[in-house]
């Protein structure tokens, strides 16, 4: 366990930031890039080494304006996909409140995300199906405009993309029913209480995630909306629509739950994850937790650091150390961060 301990604006969510760039290759803060250059500079790199099972990668990213390039032992990766999943994170910070809060494509860039780490495979059939439905939602448009124009283009494109869209939905429900199985295991151990569920909400009811049940629904689907995609513009069924919600005893917390009882459930989802990526990956994710102290009252702070403070490779931010249990600290290594200088106590 390593605890950066500062005042605020001093960088300490500067390093996470620089660790969760090296891992997914963009911010948990920020969506644009330039925006982590340092004001005034033309230029960012970012360094780290990663040791897995006695195998030692040295990882590297070099960011201009426009942009970003990528390497692994000095080697450059030409493909995001071929670059994830050398460093394997999880990142809490104070604005995942909008995971439970935000909208719904808050939560499904956490399902990518997550599922992009563990499976190369998820993550370039999501960037074709990403590419499928730009070019589909483009013929729609072409055919709404032109009367002559081939339709059955559309249905070679629409059945392309029924393929990718069953892989994802069936990796989805697959990784939430995983999580599932822990979820409210950590929110009894934080929160005292029992009966938190994540509930999985694609925009389109399956009764059965078997492929050919699945792949008959979405035929039906976008026959029955074909007239009504016309006119929109772009496809309205998919896995580009999916959400879901964390449910405490069957009601809703966006709508029921205490900012305390929402900023717990994230909690206990990203921790349910670790789970995941031992059993798929045969490796644990480093945890990051982005000023963790300060969303948690006494009790839970402690309840927390005894689920973490063994096991598992955990980097904490706090302004401060006042009433921790002093036996969760002495195996971990404590700095101090002032005017972005770090200095190990």
């Amino acid at each position: 366990m390593n605890i950066f301990v500062g005042d605020n604006a001093q960088g300490k969510t500067n390093i996470l930031e620089a660790i969760t760039f090296l891992a997914l290759t963009k911010s948990h803060r920020l969506g644009v890039h330039p925006n982590v250059i340092m004001f005034n500079k033309k230029k960012a790199k970012i360094k780290g080494v990663v040791k897995r099972d006695k195998i030692i990668s040295k990882l590297e990213i070099d960011m201009a304006e426009n942009e970003k390039k990528l390497f692994v032992n000095q080697t450059e990766i030409r493909k995001v996909a071929n670059y994830i999943s050398n460093l394997n994170i999880i990142v809490f910070s104070p604005d995942d409140l909008e995971i439970i809060k935000g909208s719904p494509s808050v939560r499904r860039n956490l399902l990518n995300i997550q599922l992009s780490q563990i499976s190369k495979i998820y993550l370039n059939i999501y960037n074709e199906y990403n590419k499928l439905l730009r070019t589909r939602n483009e013929y729609l448009k072409v055919l709404f405009q032109n009367s002559i124009a081939d339709s059955s283009y559309l249905d070679i494109i629409t059945d392309k993309l029924i393929e990718k869209a069953i892989f994802i939905y069936q990796k989805r429900k697959e990784y939430i029913d995983s999580v599932n199985e822990n979820i409210d295991t950590y929110y009894k151990k934080i929160n005292g209480e029992t009966g938190l569920l994540v509930k999985y909400q694609p925009n389109i009811e399956f009764s059965s995630y078997d492929s050919e049940e699945m792949r008959k629904k979405l035929k039906h689907y976008y026959k029955k909306n074909y007239k009504k995609e016309l006119n929109y513009g772009m496809t309205l069924v998919g896995p580009h629509r999916d959400d879901f919600s964390f449910l405490f005893c069957e009601k809703d917390l966006k709508f029921f739950g205490s900012q305390g009882q929402q900023k717990t459930a994230v909690l206990a989802y990203k921790l349910s994850e670790i789970s995941i990526f031992e059993r798929d990956l045969q490796t644990q994710p480093v945890l990051l937790l982005d000023d963790i102290f300060s969303e948690l009252d006494l009790k839970k702070r402690n309840r927390l650091l005894k689920l973490i403070h063994t096991g598992i490779q955990s980097i904490i931010t706090t302004t401060d150390l006042k009433n921790i249990n002093k036996k969760y600290l002495e195996d971990a290594y404590i700095y101090n961060v002032k005017n972005g200088e770090v200095e190990r106590k």
